[in-house]
């Protein structure tokens, strides 16, 4: 019994990442030149935000605006990004943060008010834009009658940390989102993005109430589509692996102060958190351990389900294959880190991230 249900937890995602594979694509080439305002919020940024900006401001294809947000710096970030001198560019202060707003999304609401375009691309200072990112983005608008549509970048991965733990965001978005029900549905709980990379028409911005929609999340990746199906717009995704990259994290105690950070607006709920473990546990962790001490044809079968869909997506989206061949490790501290910012939440230890720390929501 116990290899049986390994085997359906594990061939599940398999076969749903097939099917998701069909919708995730690359963005298409626009027609025309549109106008886009690129908006990056920025605090504590110097060690990357100069090759951020070449990045954008290397955009072919588009009629561009770029816009920066100093978010009280306590750094370089300011200086460098006045010494930059492009008239296509424009850098501004961040007013005061707010009691109830998140750093991230009072900043990118600011933003929102300072752009002249109708398409707004916010993309994180860490991202690094190919020459034909913005025009693609603006491209998957005009094809696409989403309100909002979010890419998921090349995740950069150099750490045992990062190569263990950062592979499994597609994992999870392509193995557990049904998205043929995603583009048929404006339910908020077929809301799903990476908030490294987002793109809006502005009049489903404003309609949907934008980042003062999520102003105390710290998790837009979740939230900010899920406010626009609320609203009652259709949100897409594509596949931003050629087009986009980014190294989230530089070291170990970053990464866990970031994905706890995120985890209590996403897995890591009283409720959904126990029916994850189990998922997760049974289908992707048990079968190894079920064909080493008593092999079978369905214990057999649920290893080459879960390891074949890491293999899958490793080679679709030039991950590490060290990645995928530690799977189940990789799951199972992926579950310590959901676990761990739980427990976390509920003993009312705030979230911190780039110096400010946040209350659990």
């Amino acid at each position: 019994m116990p290899a049986a249900v390994a085997f359906v937890l594990a061939a599940g995602p398999l076969l749903l990442a097939l099917v998701n594979l069909r919708y995730y694509v690359a963005p298409p080439r626009p027609n025309g030149v549109p106008a886009v305002s690129v908006l990056i919020p920025a605090r504590n940024e110097e060690a990357g935000i100069a090759a951020a900006c070449a990045a954008v401001l290397a955009s072919e294809g588009v009629a561009l605006e770029l816009i920066v947000l100093d978010d009280h710096s306590t750094d370089r970030t300011r200086e460098i990004l006045d010494g930059i001198g492009d008239p296509r560019m424009h850098v501004a202060g961040a007013p005061d943060l707010p009691p109830g707003w998140s750093g991230k999304q009072h900043a990118c609401a600011h933003l929102a008010t300072l752009a002249s375009h109708d398409l707004m691309v916010f993309v994180d200072a860490d991202v690094r834009l190919a020459p034909d990112a913005v025009a693609r983005m603006a491209g998957f608008l005009q094809r696409n009658d989403v309100g909002l549509a979010s890419g998921f970048p090349h995740q950069t991965v150099r750490t045992w940390s990062e190569v263990l733990l950062l592979p499994l965001i597609h994992f999870l978005l392509l193995g557990y989102l049904p998205m043929a029900l995603m583009r048929r549905s404006v339910s908020p709980g077929f809301g799903a993005g990476c908030g490294q990379l987002f793109i809006a028409r502005r009049a489903a911005y404003q309609r949907a109430g934008g980042h003062a929609a999520i102003r105390a999340s710290l998790h837009d990746g979740i939230k900010l589509p899920r406010a626009f199906r609320v609203a009652g717009f259709s949100t897409g995704l594509f596949d931003a692996t050629d087009i986009a990259a980014c190294r989230m994290y530089t070291n170990g105690r970053d990464l866990w102060e970031g994905l706890t950070k995120n985890a209590t607006e996403g897995m890591a709920t009283a409720k959904a958190l126990p029916v994850w473990t189990l998922i997760l546990g049974i289908g992707q962790v048990l079968p190894l351990l079920l064909f080493v001490t008593a092999p079978g044809l369905l214990s057999g079968g649920a290893v080459f389900a879960s390891f074949g869909l890491r293999l899958l997506l490793a080679r679709r989206l030039r991950q590490p294959i060290g990645s995928a061949l530690l799977h189940p490790l990789g799951v199972t501290a992926l579950l310590v880190v959901q676990w761990a910012a739980l427990i976390r939440s509920a003993r009312g230890v705030p979230a911190t991230w780039r110096g400010r720390a946040y209350s659990a929501q």
